[in-house]
């Protein structure tokens, strides 16, 4: 079964040119998600944070809603395409740690984009989201973004999310040949957005994107913007990193590229198939491994017929 979702937009810059309600059934802004299956990307990691990677089928349980769910497709250390949002705060919060921000954020893409296979994107957000790349595998494209970045302003953090999932990052189809990942480098403090934090996750839900982000509140005191970092991270499946110091930035985002690179893949089609328009919780869990850890999104919209 296949249904239209309107759920991206063509060539927005910034989420305040449409409105929520612009999108409601407007052919131009719709695509065609598959309602009978349900793809998750999860790693799976022992208690002391090292990749677990030789897990099977077998070893896997899902359930949707509580009731189990039949495993249809599974991959280990899936190889599929990238699409990769870079979401960088350029507000005045930041802007003395806004240099060691873009060398690592460059020596990340540097690691993670292979030409010819992924695609990624750079955004700027501060008082509106700004796309400073849209998706290419050209690395010097990006690096030049990155490094053209300059810091100032308020932050539109929220609003930022929401523009990269909902008119980037839904748009390849179909979406099981493709793994979408957002990664954050913020404070996670939002004073200028339109859209409020749980319509941002939402919208990240409805594009089946991980997200991942990197604090840049280096006083170590956790702070309601780390709170909200963490609430986005959880809920997707991806991990928050805080680094003691600016200087730790370039580790936390190797050990997100060390985390994309060892991802399980599965897909089921759920029992009983509802297109009711709601969020559907979904739980994943290794048989009899009380020992490892399974992070993994928490549930997903269906489309509603």
């Amino acid at each position: 079964m296949v249904v239209c979702c309107a759920a991206c937009a063509q060539q927005a810059v910034s989420p305040a040119s449409q409105k929520p309600e612009d999108l409601v059934d407007n052919p131009q802004t719709r695509i065609i998600l598959d309602v009978t299956r349900v793809n998750m990307l999860f790693t799976v990691t022992d208690k002391h944070g090292r990749f677990v990677t030789d897990l099977t089928k077998d070893d896997f349980q899902v359930f949707e809603n509580k009731k189990p769910q039949t495993i249809a497709g599974f991959t280990a250390e899936t190889d599929l395409p990238l699409r990769l949002a870079i979401l960088i705060d350029t507000s005045n919060s930041i802007r003395e740690r806004f240099r060691f921000e873009q060398e690592a954020a460059i020596s990340f893409l540097q690691s993670v984009i292979h030409e010819g296979h992924d695609k990624a994107m750079v955004v700027s957000f501060d008082t509106s989201a700004q796309l400073v790349c849209d998706l290419t595998d050209n690395l010097e494209k990006l690096e030049d973004a990155v490094h053209g970045l300059r810091a100032g302003g308020g932050t539109a953090f929220y609003d930022a999310i929401y523009f990269a999932c909902r008119d980037k990052l839904s748009r390849d189809q179909p979406r099981h040949k493709f793994r979408r990942a957002m990664v954050i480098v913020s404070d996670g403090d939002d004073n200028d957005s339109q859209y409020s934090r749980d319509q941002a996750l939402e919208m990240a839900q409805k594009a089946d994107v991980v997200i991942y982000a990197i604090s840049t509140n280096i006083l170590r005191n956790e702070t309601e913007g780390d709170k909200v970092l963490k609430y986005l991270t959880s809920e997707t499946g991806g991990q928050a990193f805080f680094p003691f110091k600016v200087e730790d930035l370039s580790q936390s985002f190797e050990n997100i590229a060390n985390e994309l690179r060892h991802q399980y893949s599965i897909f089921y089609r759920p029992e009983p198939l509802l297109t009711d328009g709601r969020y559907h919780t979904v739980s994943l869990r290794v048989k009899g491994r009380k020992d490892l850890i399974v992070r993994c999104r928490k549930g997903y919209y269906a489309p509603k017929m």
